[in-house]
């Protein structure tokens, strides 16, 4: 059989694709950073605010901010400050132009920048309108950068198996809600009654377990940097409810600090 050659022509076009696709994978070797810009209705705006109880005090991060919608909304509304997250110049300009016209540009700032690169931790409220592996490649740094309490709120994608606290539906739209539950998974002494005991804790997100002085910890629940949880023995049953700051925690008549 009689070979062909290869146009040079397409030999050529092809070595451009191949310096393309190295160019590519270079630059974003987890895959693309970029999420499709498609703007969140109005009425899905409000209520993602609503559902976050953003206040005037509050400080929100909007990752992937597109014309600034959000964050203009959140500061003409009810008073925040922020800042807004886009990877594409055009939406910045597009943001600040409208953040002017709205009379919010002295409350919320937009900048170009890859957010996987963007602070997390002044956050007291983070938006999200992304795509499902975005979400999850951005979960390990909620929960370990920001501050217990920061409430999160997503157009559309939850965040795999951390559950959320509050869901609901807005015209075509889902929105999800969690709450940024304190870490308290490790080694504790607590003290109660001028006694000292060890407890062991295990955590899930917003859940956790573990063993107090050797008796089960039960219905574990975190909501921000507030505990509670439950003990039996002795053929009774007792609730510790309290609070969370960080290597202690403490409630009417107990107290424990982490050893480990």
């Amino acid at each position: 059989m009689a070979s062909r050659s290869v146009p040079r022509a397409l030999l050529a076009l092809a070595g451009v694709v191949a310096a393309g696709l190295l160019v590519y994978f270079f630059l974003f070797p987890h895959g693309p950073r970029d999420v499709p810009f498609i703007a969140s209705d109005m009425q899905v705006v409000d209520a993602m605010l609503a559902m976050a109880a953003v206040r005037p005090n509050d400080y929100v991060l909007d990752l992937g901010s597109g014309d600034g919608r959000i964050l203009i909304t959140a500061a003409r509304s009810n008073g925040a400050r922020g800042l807004g997250v886009d990877i594409d110049p055009a939406r910045i300009r597009e943001s600040n132009a409208n953040a002017r016209d709205a009379g919010v540009s002295n409350r919320v700032a937009f900048r170009r920048e890859d957010l996987f690169q963007t602070p997390l931790a002044e956050a007291d409220v983070v938006t999200l309108y992304l795509l499902p592996q975005i979400n999850l490649r951005l979960r390990p740094r909620i929960l370990a950068e920001m501050r217990p309490g920061t409430r999160v709120v997503s157009h559309d994608y939850d965040m795999g198996d951390w559950r959320w606290e509050e869901r609901r539906r807005v015209g075509n739209a889902m929105i999800y809600m969690w709450i940024v539950p304190a870490r308290v998974a490790g080694i504790w002494t607590l003290s109660e009654n001028g006694r000292d005991q060890a407890m062991v804790l295990t955590q899930e997100y917003q859940t956790f377990g573990g063993t107090l002085g050797g008796t089960r910890v039960e219905q574990g629940r975190l909501t921000g940097d507030q505990i509670r949880f439950v003990v039996r023995g002795g053929g009774g049953r007792r609730v510790y409810e309290g609070r969370v700051n960080g290597n202690a925690m403490a409630g009417e008549g107990w107290r424990a600090a982490r050893s480990g």
